[in-house]
């Protein structure tokens, strides 16, 4: 129980300790009231950039793009791109720009390259970052380039899968410590084995936190997305705090919300769950607080049968969405058929918009009763075999990104948000601890402003 005798939801009472699972210790962030600045303000939003983005471990994407030697893909932020290529040594990261006059290297979003040349003077680096060639040598006093003016490195390191980078010279921390989740938590999804099937970027109307906060809590899903009140538990949500701003929000799904007074009723949004889990529900005897259940076990024995373990995973993992959030800018549902990977990346000049980026990783399997959760927004037809990873779709503010159904609600109303936040009337926000994921990620915000 809280302060105020309301029952704090645990998924799984009998999960052990050292569970991933297990419901985390209280974390006391406080009772103040969030200010407004920071979503309007350029200063703030320079702020942000020199303390925050050019100092932390970003997620840049994914070391499934870049299987072979010479692969690339490009990391843009702000006015910064870097280059994320597979060397003979590891993966390494460099700023894409020239070390003789500055000029962009790549303008490809992904490709293969072992030799980057430079499309202004022809200057050329392996794609460990080496200088190769100076066109015209004899030309430069040896003083000029006595140093060799290679690629400027940028820290990269990968973990379970995912590729990170750190503009800072000197990391506060290393990538396994400052990521705050526990060890084995994202590793246990295979990342590495999954294949991207939809990239999208596109521009949405709101500062980037107001894309975080939307994401980093379920309240309001009976508002806003009414028609997850028939298969999501939005009351029965278990909220765990990390260090370093992580934190995850395990949503029951299966289920209805205890805000509906039918529990009972298969609807049809429980059938379409049961079917994603390989069941036939014209079969399904049961009734609804039988469904969550059923796809566990549903999942189970079709691993079994494609020969796939699932020994690493417990029940809920296989029928809940296990939203998880590294700081600063992502949130991962994670499902062990697939993954959906947002960030939430800054505007280069606006602080009241922001990319909302999303990659759909699904785990390859021939066999068309497998395959990633339909609340994904997937479109009719989408290549979920592995075999060819699509172009990154780009939106503009204008257009609309296909992205389903629940997500398109959320782009509509986040400027809604933004807008209104600007009100006289608004003095800042006022959170409950069905958002305390949300006061946990402006904790360690405004403690990397303070550095």
């Amino acid at each position: 129980m809280n302060a105020k005798g309301v029952p704090i939801a645990v998924i799984n009472p009998d999960a052990p300790v050292e569970s991933l699972e297990s419901k985390q210790p209280e974390v006391d962030n406080g009772v103040e009231m969030a200010g407004k600045e920071g979503y309007f303000s350029r200063e703030y939003m320079q702020r942000e950039w020199d303390k925050l983005w050019t100092r932390s471990w970003l997620i840049a994407g994914v070391e499934s793009d870049i299987p072979e030697v010479g692969d690339f893909f490009l990391f843009n932020i702000r006015e910064e791109s870097i280059i994320v290529t597979r060397t003979e040594d590891g993966i390494k990261a460099f700023y894409n720009v020239c070390s003789h006059r500055g000029a962009r290297l790549v303008w490809d979003e992904r490709g293969n390259r072992k030799v980057f040349v430079c499309p202004f003077h022809s200057w050329s680096f392996h794609n460990d970052g080496r200088l190769r060639r100076i066109t015209d040598e004899e030309y430069f006093k040896p003083e000029v380039v006595a140093h060799r003016p290679g690629l400027k490195p940028v820290h990269c390191d990968t973990l379970a899968g995912i590729v990170f980078i750190n503009m800072d010279d000197t990391p506060e921390q290393p990538l396994k410590d400052a990521i705050g989740l526990p060890e084995g938590y994202l590793e246990a999804y295979r990342i590495a084995d999954m294949r991207v099937a939809r990239h999208v970027r596109s521009e949405w109307g709101a500062n980037w936190k107001v894309g975080v906060e939307a994401f980093y809590e379920s309240y309001h899903l009976h508002a806003v997305h009414p028609e997850t009140r028939g298969v999501m538990g939005d009351l029965n949500v278990q909220y765990d705090l990390y260090p370093n701003g992580a934190s995850r929000m395990i949503v029951p799904l299966g289920q209805p919300s205890p805000r509906m007074r039918d529990q009972t009723t298969v609807n049809e949004g429980l059938k379409m769950m049961l079917e994603d889990a390989g069941l036939d529900p014209s079969g399904f005897t049961g009734t609804a607080a039988d469904v969550r259940r059923a796809i566990q076990q549903g999942k189970r024995q079709r691993a079994e049968r494609l020969g796939l373990d699932y020994s690493r995973f417990v029940d809920g993992q296989l029928s809940d969405s296990w939203a998880t959030g590294v700081f600063p800018n992502v949130q991962i549902g994670c499902h062990p058929e697939a993954v959906f990977l947002m960030r939430f990346l800054p505007h280069e000049t606006d602080p009241e918009r922001f990319y909302y980026d999303t990659m759909t990783l699904i785990f390859p399997v021939e066999d068309g009763s497998y395959r990633p959760p339909a609340w994904m927004g997937l479109p009719e037809g989408t290549d979920t075999t592995g075999r060819v990873r699509p172009a990154t779709e780009h939106y503009s503010i204008e257009e609309d990104a296909n992205l389903g159904l629940v997500l398109s609600q959320d782009s509509a109303l986040l400027p809604v948000v933004q807008q209104g936040m600007r009100s006289r009337g608004f003095e800042g926000q006022l959170w409950s601890e069905q958002e305390q994921r949300l006061r946990h990620f402006h904790v360690e915000l405004e403690r990397r402003l303070a550095r």
